[in-house]
């Protein structure tokens, strides 16, 4: 997977976790992921970089992204931060499907308390 971490799914995903559980690897730890996962740098250039091997590196950026996988199955913060993101997506598109039908403000009401609801429920 790491040789493939290519599609913006991937990355999206791999930089997600980062940014919720980054701060709980080490300083070496985040320097290499971050090179790998977000400046985009080959294994074989963060190995000289840093004077390792490539294995080293390949090895390193597998470990952390098993570390930052396992906090998010015991935390699911990702999961929870898409889900609420989701939410608020819809609430504005029912505000703008509000303001473009001129819809009565109690229905408008009715649909977002449902949605935070929801939100509510989930934290």
């Amino acid at each position: 997977m790491i040789a493939k971490v290519t599609t913006m799914n991937e990355i999206l995903e791999q930089a997600l976790l980062y940014d919720f559980y980054g701060e709980l690897l080490t300083d070496h730890q985040k320097d290499v992921y971050e090179q790998f996962i977000l400046d985009d740098l080959s294994l074989s250039e963060i190995a000289e970089m840093k004077g390792i091997s490539r294995q080293g590196v390949h090895d390193l950026v597998r470990r952390c992204q098993k570390t930052l996988e396992g906090y998010e199955s015991k935390l699911h913060l990702v999961e929870k931060f898409l889900s609420i993101k989701e939410k608020v997506g819809r609430i504005d598109q029912i505000l703008e499907e509000c303001e473009a039908q001129k819809a009565e403000p109690s229905e408008i009401v009715r649909r977002v308390r449902e949605i935070s609801d929801t939100i509510i429920e989930e934290l």
